[in-house]
Protein backbone atom coordinates (compact mmCIF):
# COMPACT_ATOMS: atom_id res chain seq x y z
CA UNK A 1 0.00 0.00 0.00
CA UNK A 2 1.42 3.51 -0.69
CA UNK A 3 2.18 5.98 1.86
CA UNK A 4 -0.14 9.24 2.25
CA UNK A 5 1.10 12.66 2.55
CA UNK A 6 -1.15 12.62 5.84
CA UNK A 7 1.08 9.57 7.45
CA UNK A 8 4.00 11.79 7.28
CA UNK A 9 2.17 14.82 9.01
CA UNK A 10 -0.40 17.51 7.03
CA UNK A 11 0.97 18.58 3.63
CA UNK A 12 -2.21 18.86 0.96
CA UNK A 13 -0.63 20.92 -1.16
CA UNK A 14 2.56 19.14 -1.68
CA UNK A 15 2.26 17.68 -5.32
CA UNK A 16 1.13 21.41 -6.77
CA UNK A 17 4.10 22.49 -4.57
CA UNK A 18 6.34 20.04 -6.30
CA UNK A 19 5.08 20.35 -9.79
CA UNK A 20 6.15 24.46 -9.78
CA UNK A 21 9.77 23.57 -9.15
CA UNK A 22 11.61 23.69 -11.90
CA UNK A 23 12.98 20.48 -10.97
CA UNK A 24 12.33 17.30 -13.33
CA UNK A 25 11.04 14.04 -11.57
CA UNK A 26 11.74 15.04 -8.41
CA UNK A 27 9.61 13.57 -5.23
CA UNK A 28 8.34 14.32 -1.88
CA UNK A 29 9.96 13.62 1.40
CA UNK A 30 10.13 14.48 4.86
CA UNK A 31 13.10 14.77 6.97
CA UNK A 32 13.27 12.81 9.92
CA UNK A 33 16.38 12.61 11.51
CA UNK A 34 20.17 14.42 10.81
CA UNK A 35 22.98 12.53 10.38
CA UNK A 36 26.97 14.37 9.78
CA UNK A 37 25.87 16.13 6.98
CA UNK A 38 23.31 13.79 5.65
CA UNK A 39 19.13 13.61 6.12
CA UNK A 40 16.94 10.87 7.01
CA UNK A 41 13.95 11.06 4.59
CA UNK A 42 10.75 9.53 4.83
CA UNK A 43 9.61 9.30 1.07
CA UNK A 44 5.94 9.74 0.39
CA UNK A 45 4.72 7.22 -1.97
CA UNK A 46 7.73 4.38 -1.27
CA UNK A 47 7.44 1.23 0.91
CA UNK A 48 11.07 1.15 1.44
CA UNK A 49 12.56 2.64 4.95
CA UNK A 50 13.89 6.05 5.28
CA UNK A 51 16.55 6.70 3.12
CA UNK A 52 19.36 8.63 3.86
CA UNK A 53 20.08 11.63 1.77
CA UNK A 54 22.88 14.25 0.94
CA UNK A 55 21.90 17.86 -0.16
CA UNK A 56 22.78 19.77 -3.24
CA UNK A 57 25.75 22.11 -2.06
CA UNK A 58 23.08 25.19 -2.67
CA UNK A 59 21.52 24.10 0.47
CA UNK A 60 24.44 24.88 2.78
CA UNK A 61 23.30 28.41 3.68
CA UNK A 62 20.01 27.16 5.03
CA UNK A 63 20.57 23.64 5.07
CA UNK A 64 17.23 21.17 5.59
CA UNK A 65 16.27 20.52 9.25
CA UNK A 66 14.12 17.70 11.22
CA UNK A 67 10.29 18.47 10.06
CA UNK A 68 10.81 19.81 6.64
CA UNK A 69 9.63 19.09 3.90
CA UNK A 70 11.98 18.30 1.15
CA UNK A 71 12.15 17.37 -2.89
CA UNK A 72 14.64 14.79 -3.67
CA UNK A 73 16.36 14.27 -7.38
CA UNK A 74 15.78 10.64 -9.24
CA UNK A 75 19.83 10.66 -7.70
CA UNK A 76 18.42 10.77 -3.82
CA UNK A 77 20.01 13.89 -3.77
CA UNK A 78 17.93 16.75 -1.71
CA UNK A 79 17.56 19.67 -4.05
CA UNK A 80 14.68 21.83 -2.37
CA UNK A 81 13.12 22.46 1.13
CA UNK A 82 9.66 23.79 0.52
CA UNK A 83 8.17 26.35 2.27
CA UNK A 84 8.29 26.36 6.37
CA UNK A 85 5.49 26.99 8.28
CA UNK A 86 5.75 26.94 12.16
CA UNK A 87 9.19 27.06 13.07
CA UNK A 88 11.09 27.08 16.28
CA UNK A 89 13.96 28.91 16.20
CA UNK A 90 16.66 29.72 19.21
CA UNK A 91 19.26 32.19 18.54
CA UNK A 92 22.68 30.02 18.45
CA UNK A 93 24.65 29.12 22.16
CA UNK A 94 27.22 31.16 22.88
CA UNK A 95 27.99 34.77 21.24
CA UNK A 96 26.87 34.45 17.53
CA UNK A 97 24.40 36.18 15.85
CA UNK A 98 22.92 33.36 14.29
CA UNK A 99 19.49 31.25 14.26
CA UNK A 100 19.20 27.65 15.07
CA UNK A 101 15.85 26.20 13.47
CA UNK A 102 15.34 23.56 15.94
CA UNK A 103 11.90 22.30 14.44
CA UNK A 104 10.10 23.21 11.14
CA UNK A 105 6.34 22.32 10.11
CA UNK A 106 5.38 22.01 13.69
CA UNK A 107 1.86 21.74 14.29
CA UNK A 108 2.04 22.07 18.28
CA UNK A 109 5.16 22.80 20.48
CA UNK A 110 4.99 20.79 23.90
CA UNK A 111 6.84 22.98 26.65
CA UNK A 112 8.68 20.67 29.03
CA UNK A 113 9.21 21.28 32.41
CA UNK A 114 9.17 19.11 35.77
CA UNK A 115 7.56 18.94 38.66
CA UNK A 116 7.88 19.79 41.78
CA UNK A 117 9.45 23.39 41.44
CA UNK A 118 9.29 24.55 37.28
CA UNK A 119 10.79 27.00 36.40
CA UNK A 120 9.01 30.03 35.01
CA UNK A 121 11.39 31.92 33.77
CA UNK A 122 12.48 29.36 31.39
CA UNK A 123 9.17 28.69 30.60
CA UNK A 124 8.59 32.05 29.14
CA UNK A 125 11.69 31.69 27.05
CA UNK A 126 10.74 28.22 25.56
CA UNK A 127 7.04 29.54 25.22
CA UNK A 128 8.55 32.57 23.05
CA UNK A 129 10.06 30.54 20.53
CA UNK A 130 6.79 28.75 19.85
CA UNK A 131 4.59 32.30 19.55
CA UNK A 132 6.87 33.94 17.74
CA UNK A 133 6.22 31.98 14.30
CA UNK A 134 2.66 31.62 15.59
CA UNK A 135 2.74 28.03 16.65
CA UNK A 136 0.50 27.02 19.67
CA UNK A 137 2.27 26.07 23.10
CA UNK A 138 0.96 23.38 25.47
CA UNK A 139 2.54 22.82 29.00
CA UNK A 140 3.97 19.26 30.35
CA UNK A 141 4.90 19.68 33.67
CA UNK A 142 6.74 16.14 34.03
CA UNK A 143 7.33 13.93 37.03
CA UNK A 144 3.85 14.50 38.56
CA UNK A 145 4.42 12.03 40.91
CA UNK A 146 6.62 14.04 43.03
CA UNK A 147 4.06 17.17 43.34
CA UNK A 148 0.62 16.56 44.67
CA UNK A 149 -0.05 20.05 43.78
CA UNK A 150 0.90 19.44 40.16
CA UNK A 151 -2.27 19.91 38.70
CA UNK A 152 -2.79 23.23 40.28
CA UNK A 153 0.53 24.57 39.62
CA UNK A 154 -0.30 23.47 35.43
CA UNK A 155 -3.38 25.69 36.51
CA UNK A 156 -1.72 28.34 37.42
CA UNK A 157 1.05 28.96 34.49
CA UNK A 158 -1.19 28.59 32.01
CA UNK A 159 -2.84 31.66 33.61
CA UNK A 160 0.90 33.44 33.19
CA UNK A 161 1.45 31.97 30.02
CA UNK A 162 0.00 32.03 26.52
CA UNK A 163 -0.57 28.20 26.19
CA UNK A 164 -3.28 26.27 25.10
CA UNK A 165 -3.72 24.12 27.41
CA UNK A 166 -1.07 23.03 30.86
CA UNK A 167 -0.80 19.71 31.97
CA UNK A 168 0.39 17.50 34.88
CA UNK A 169 1.48 14.28 33.76
CA UNK A 170 3.70 11.03 35.63
CA UNK A 171 5.39 8.52 33.18
CA UNK A 172 5.01 6.22 36.64
CA UNK A 173 1.01 5.56 36.53
CA UNK A 174 0.32 7.37 33.10
CA UNK A 175 -1.48 10.11 35.33
CA UNK A 176 -2.39 12.96 32.67
CA UNK A 177 -1.55 10.81 29.29
CA UNK A 178 -5.02 10.88 28.30
CA UNK A 179 -5.21 14.51 28.13
CA UNK A 180 -1.83 15.00 26.47
CA UNK A 181 -3.51 12.09 23.74
CA UNK A 182 -6.31 14.59 23.01
CA UNK A 183 -3.60 17.01 22.06
CA UNK A 184 -1.67 14.47 19.46
CA UNK A 185 -4.37 14.22 16.70
CA UNK A 186 -3.36 11.97 13.96
CA UNK A 187 -1.29 14.27 11.38
CA UNK A 188 -0.31 16.43 13.71
CA UNK A 189 3.22 17.07 14.07
CA UNK A 190 4.73 18.18 17.86
CA UNK A 191 7.66 19.08 19.22
CA UNK A 192 9.37 18.53 22.41
CA UNK A 193 11.39 21.45 23.76
CA UNK A 194 12.93 21.61 27.06
CA UNK A 195 16.12 21.24 28.68
CA UNK A 196 17.87 18.36 29.77
CA UNK A 197 16.41 16.41 32.34
CA UNK A 198 13.35 17.13 32.03
CA UNK A 199 11.76 14.30 30.70
CA UNK A 200 11.33 14.71 27.10
CA UNK A 201 12.37 10.92 26.29
CA UNK A 202 10.68 9.21 29.14
CA UNK A 203 7.71 11.09 27.48
CA UNK A 204 8.38 9.86 24.03
CA UNK A 205 8.95 6.14 25.46
CA UNK A 206 5.49 6.27 27.14
CA UNK A 207 3.41 7.06 24.69
CA UNK A 208 4.76 4.72 22.15
CA UNK A 209 5.06 2.33 24.73
CA UNK A 210 8.33 0.84 24.60
CA UNK A 211 11.78 2.24 25.52
CA UNK A 212 12.51 3.64 22.34
CA UNK A 213 14.90 6.76 23.50
CA UNK A 214 17.82 6.07 25.64
CA UNK A 215 17.47 7.69 29.25
CA UNK A 216 19.99 7.35 31.97
CA UNK A 217 19.22 6.54 35.44
CA UNK A 218 17.34 8.59 38.04
CA UNK A 219 19.63 10.44 40.21
CA UNK A 220 19.62 9.55 43.86
CA UNK A 221 19.88 13.27 45.01
CA UNK A 222 17.10 14.54 43.53
CA UNK A 223 14.89 11.85 42.00
CA UNK A 224 15.09 12.75 38.68
CA UNK A 225 16.19 11.19 35.50
CA UNK A 226 18.74 12.72 32.35
CA UNK A 227 17.88 12.11 28.92
CA UNK A 228 20.77 11.36 26.56
CA UNK A 229 19.03 12.55 23.69
CA UNK A 230 21.53 14.20 21.38
CA UNK A 231 20.15 14.81 17.62
CA UNK A 232 16.62 15.68 17.04
CA UNK A 233 14.14 12.97 15.64
CA UNK A 234 10.76 12.46 14.19
CA UNK A 235 8.91 9.63 15.56
CA UNK A 236 5.71 8.02 14.35
CA UNK A 237 3.48 7.81 17.61
CA UNK A 238 0.82 4.82 17.41
CA UNK A 239 -2.38 7.30 17.37
CA UNK A 240 -1.05 8.26 13.98
CA UNK A 241 0.46 11.91 15.08
CA UNK A 242 4.20 12.29 14.87
CA UNK A 243 6.59 14.07 17.73
CA UNK A 244 9.56 15.70 17.36
CA UNK A 245 12.19 14.92 20.16
CA UNK A 246 15.14 16.86 20.88
CA UNK A 247 18.22 18.10 22.72
CA UNK A 248 18.34 19.89 25.70
CA UNK A 249 18.29 23.36 25.36
CA UNK A 250 21.49 24.62 28.38
CA UNK A 251 20.54 28.08 26.72
CA UNK A 252 17.12 29.63 25.71
CA UNK A 253 18.27 32.63 24.02
CA UNK A 254 15.81 33.76 21.80
CA UNK A 255 15.98 34.72 18.07
CA UNK A 256 12.91 36.87 17.68
CA UNK A 257 9.35 37.25 19.54
CA UNK A 258 10.90 38.17 23.36
CA UNK A 259 8.15 39.95 24.07
CA UNK A 260 4.83 37.64 23.21
CA UNK A 261 4.76 36.32 26.46
CA UNK A 262 4.60 39.73 27.98
CA UNK A 263 1.59 41.38 26.11
CA UNK A 264 -0.49 41.92 29.41
CA UNK A 265 2.71 44.75 30.55
CA UNK A 266 2.21 46.21 27.05
CA UNK A 267 -1.51 46.50 27.35
CA UNK A 268 -0.77 48.24 30.74
CA UNK A 269 2.09 50.43 29.41
CA UNK A 270 -1.15 51.91 27.06
CA UNK A 271 -1.47 53.38 30.30
CA UNK A 272 1.63 55.07 31.57
CA UNK A 273 1.76 58.76 31.88
CA UNK A 274 5.39 58.86 29.72
CA UNK A 275 5.11 56.82 26.21
CA UNK A 276 8.52 56.06 26.43
CA UNK A 277 8.01 54.63 29.88
CA UNK A 278 10.88 52.19 31.00
CA UNK A 279 8.61 51.27 34.28
CA UNK A 280 11.40 52.19 36.85
CA UNK A 281 11.10 55.28 38.81
CA UNK A 282 8.69 57.45 36.27
CA UNK A 283 5.70 59.10 37.46
CA UNK A 284 2.40 58.02 36.35
CA UNK A 285 3.85 54.30 35.43
CA UNK A 286 0.59 51.83 35.35
CA UNK A 287 2.95 49.07 34.90
CA UNK A 288 4.84 48.75 38.32
CA UNK A 289 2.17 48.79 40.98
CA UNK A 290 0.29 46.05 38.70
CA UNK A 291 2.96 43.19 37.89
CA UNK A 292 4.92 41.04 39.83
CA UNK A 293 8.48 42.52 39.91
CA UNK A 294 10.55 39.54 39.17
CA UNK A 295 8.08 39.25 36.11
CA UNK A 296 9.29 42.99 35.38
CA UNK A 297 12.47 42.06 35.90
CA UNK A 298 12.73 39.19 33.21
CA UNK A 299 10.68 41.67 30.80
CA UNK A 300 13.15 43.85 31.34
CA UNK A 301 15.91 41.50 30.85
CA UNK A 302 14.84 40.16 27.64
CA UNK A 303 14.29 43.90 26.34
CA UNK A 304 17.35 44.20 26.65
CA UNK A 305 18.82 41.07 25.20
CA UNK A 306 16.65 41.88 22.02
CA UNK A 307 17.99 45.43 21.72
CA UNK A 308 21.72 43.72 21.70
CA UNK A 309 21.00 40.87 19.16
CA UNK A 310 19.32 43.52 16.86
CA UNK A 311 22.78 45.74 17.19
CA UNK A 312 24.99 42.83 16.31
CA UNK A 313 21.87 41.52 13.48
CA UNK A 314 22.87 45.34 12.25
CA UNK A 315 26.65 44.74 12.20
CA UNK A 316 26.70 41.76 10.47
CA UNK A 317 24.33 42.76 8.11
CA UNK A 318 26.76 45.77 7.62
CA UNK A 319 29.78 43.47 7.41
CA UNK A 320 28.02 41.18 4.51
CA UNK A 321 27.09 44.25 2.31
CA UNK A 322 30.52 45.26 2.78
CA UNK A 323 31.95 42.20 1.81
CA UNK A 324 29.41 41.77 -1.25
CA UNK A 325 30.34 44.87 -2.43
CA UNK A 326 33.88 44.24 -2.31
CA UNK A 327 33.09 41.00 -4.12
CA UNK A 328 31.55 42.76 -7.07
CA UNK A 329 33.99 44.99 -7.04
CA UNK A 330 37.52 42.29 -7.66
CA UNK A 331 34.60 40.76 -10.01
CA UNK A 332 34.39 44.17 -11.99
CA UNK A 333 38.30 44.44 -12.03
CA UNK A 334 38.84 41.38 -13.35
CA UNK A 335 36.57 41.85 -16.28
CA UNK A 336 37.74 45.50 -17.05
CA UNK A 337 41.17 43.20 -17.03
CA UNK A 338 40.40 41.09 -19.53
CA UNK A 339 39.10 43.42 -22.20
CA UNK A 340 42.28 45.26 -22.11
Amino acid sequence: MEHEPFEFGRRPELAAELAELDEPGVAGGRVVAQHSGRWLVNMVGSETEPQLLSARSRLRQDPPTVGDWVAVDPEGAIVAVLARHGVLVRRAAGEATAAQVLAANVDLALIVEPLPDPNQRRLERLVSIAVADSVPAALVLTKADLDPDGDATAARLARQLPVTSALAVSAVDRTGFDALLKLLEPGTTAALIGRSGAGKSTLVNTLLGVERQATQPVRASDGRGRHVTVTREMIALPGGALIIDTPGLREVGLWDGAQAVFAEIDRLAADCRFADCQHESEPGCAVREAVDPAELAAWRKLAREQEELADRKAVAAERKERSRTLSRRIKAMKRADRHH
